[in-house]
């Protein structure tokens, strides 16, 4: 019958979390940034008094605003996913996680939700110093979010803190080294510093796409020349903290670390594998374009050392994936040195007073929009494909994670999601373009303030007309 032709369940499900996660995970890479971006800007507009910033902010809030929307709906799905296809995970493993979790909501989401409302629609209608409290707390927000579940995921790959019970549970003893365990500082890092990347390079993109089509757009080139500030000074910052996630991978994951760089024997003075194509039949990595002894160098630190190969480990220990590692890792390294070289092409041409009347560059700029979203993706997929076969690093493994469901049931479910992701958030994709295809003018249109919000459920009564107050007016 037709569903004979399904592959399992289990795989099944690893390919709706997939591709759910990765979906969801665009958007968060864009709100932590875009969050504290509003807060810089309306910082600067009530230090300076300059009205260019109060426009940007708001040209940018209504962005925020979709993005928040399509990134909260997209994470609830998750959350059931793991009562419905990964069962045997959620009870094994959720003393210690169900209460990161639930931090997540209790201080990040609820932060966020206390004060979206008047981020987004007080404006005008609170003083310029409440409003900006909010907004900068709106941003605390999406920084103590990205915390609990980074946290959480980080445990997954560094387990510590914990005792197993009889059942086979796993149970906090610590929970200072359950949050703080030895992944976690380096990935948190990481994380954050890609997603103000992947904010810069959007904002950077859309003022070098306005300046292309007007060179005198003030507000263009004031988001432009932020974002080039930003891809300046992070992207350096961000190969850093990579280089440092890299040896803490090197000491807790060397299975991963060795099928990211595609080395099957343990040697010393290690090369570099640029490009190559990983076997995992021959185990070799064949038609390999490699750079002698730098491999050591930037794992070791040092040209004579050593380096575990993949056949060091038992093939049930190994990454189900070595090309997907290998390959995924090698994009995210890429995408970092476009993002440095962009960065240090735009301070040259800012000394030479030239950033703003350089046609190539504002293309190579909006040729960038999508780079620090692909960058994170495949950072992501590095990450969790290189802790495979394992859902928690070394002690449970992903087959024994799944639950026991049928495979109709996950096919069903994952063609439901793939043509309702397709349809509501491309729908919503669309709607961003239009936001973001329109050019930041003088006097950016926000909330009017000159008619009572309506609640749901409750319709206003007329009320008498009022004059227009605008920001700068209200105290």
């Amino acid at each position: 019958m037709l569903w004979d032709a399904l592959p399992d369940a289990l795989l099944l499900a690893r390919i709706q979390f997939a591709f759910t996660v990765t979906f969801h995970f665009l958007f968060p890479a864009f709100t932590i940034g875009l969050a504290s971006y509003l807060a810089v800007l309306e910082g600067l507009w009530l230090w300076t008094g300059r009205a260019a910033y109060l426009d940007l902010f708001r040209y940018w809030l209504k962005v925020f605003a979709v993005n928040f929307a399509m990134g909260v709906v997209s994470g609830i799905v998750l959350s059931y996913q793991f009562g419905t296809n990964w069962s045997v995970f959620a009870d094994r493993t959720g003393p210690v996680l169900g209460p990161l979790m639930g931090y997540e909501v209790l201080t990040a989401f609820f932060l966020e939700a206390g004060f979206l409302g008047v981020m987004l629609f007080g404006l005008g209608r609170v003083g310029k110093g409440l409003h900006f409290a909010a907004t900068s707390l709106v941003a605390i927000g999406t920084l103590i979010s990205g915390f609990w579940i980074l946290s959480a995921n980080s445990w997954m790959q560094t387990p510590a803190g914990y005792t197993i019970g009889p059942d086979g549970r796993f149970l906090p003893a610590d929970w200072w080294e359950i949050v703080f365990n030895p992944s976690f500082p380096f990935r948190y890092l990481h994380t954050i510093t890609g997603a103000y990347l992947t904010t810069a390079m959007i904002v950077g993109a859309v003022g070098a796409f306005h300046i292309l089509r007007d060179r005198a757009n003030e507000r263009a080139r004031i988001m432009f020349s932020m974002a080039m500030w930003m891809a300046a000074t992070v992207a350096p910052a961000q190969a850093v903290f990579g280089d440092m996630q890299g040896l803490w991978a090197l000491h807790y994951q060397p299975q991963k670390v060795a099928a990211m760089e595609g080395h099957w024997e343990t040697q010393r003075g290690a090369p570099l594998i640029l490009f190559g194509m990983p076997d995992m039949e021959r185990e070799e990595t064949r038609m390999r374009v490699e750079i002698p002894y730098l491999g050591s160098l930037i794992l070791r630190h040092s040209l004579d050392g050593e380096i575990r190969g993949l056949k060091d480990f038992p093939p049930d220990q190994r990454p189900t994936n070595v090309p997907l590692v290998f390959w995924s890792f090698r994009i995210m390294v890429g995408i970092g040195c476009l993002m440095i070289a962009l960065g240090t092409v735009s301070l040259w041409l800012r000394i030479r007073g030239r950033l703003y009347d350089t046609p190539w560059f504002q293309r190579w700029a909006v040729a960038m929009a999508p780079s620090g979203l692909i960058a994170v993706t495949f950072g992501w997929i590095t990450t969790e494909a290189g802790r495979q076969p394992f859902t928690v690093y070394g002690l449970m493994r992903t087959a024994e994670s799944v639950s026991p469901i049928a495979a109709p049931a996950v096919a069903a479910s994952l063609a439901a999601f793939v043509i309702v992701y397709f349809c509501v958030f491309g729908a919503g994709m669309w709607y961003l373009f239009r936001l973001l295809g329109k050019p930041p003018l003088p006097h950016e249109e926000g909330p009017r303030d000159d008619q009572p919000i309506r609640t749901a459920g409750i319709t206003p009564a007329p009320s008498a007309q009022r004059p227009s107050r605008q920001p700068e007016e209200v105290s």
